[in-house]
């Protein structure tokens, strides 16, 4: 009886050993599931990541936002504490996309020195907060 259950154990750590392990790896390698996004600054500072696909978070700057027609696209600067990144996007504009907002962009950083966004994602902006209470304001139509 005890042969029959020690066969199960092995076999489930054959199958669950190398999936743990995998996941580990993930995790360790650049960042993989453990990184969500950098700042503006960490990105600057570290030229490792300009070859990678990142994901940066940061405030649009009030000079150079271009947002073309339709907003179909749009050029704007990425500002950190101290440092910033241009930054060039082909898609929808988000509605809440303006200057001084905070955003997450996806992309790359191109061979120009141009970060190339995949996808820009606005902050919610705080005006569906209500005043003085940190709970969500009703929507008013």
């Amino acid at each position: 009886m005890k042969r029959p259950l020690l066969a199960k154990f092995l076999v489930a750590g054959a199958l669950v050993l190398p999936a743990l392990a995998y996941l580990g790896y993930a995790a360790a390698k650049d960042g993989g599931l453990v990184q969500y996004h950098l700042k503006v600054d960490a990105y600057v500072a570290d030229a490792k990541f300009h070859s990678q696909r990142v994901r940066l978070a940061g405030h649009v700057a009030e000079q150079g936002l271009v947002i073309g027609a339709g907003r179909l696209n749009a050029t704007f600067t990425l500002k950190g504490e101290n440092s910033s990144v241009p930054v060039s996007y082909r898609g929808v504009v988000p509605d809440l996309f303006k200057a001084g907002c905070e955003v997450l962009v996806e992309g790359k950083m191109s061979k120009d020195g141009v970060f190339q966004a995949e996808l820009v994602m606005t902050k919610c902006a705080s005006k569906y907060e209500a005043a003085g209470h940190g709970k969500p304001a009703e929507k008013r139509s």
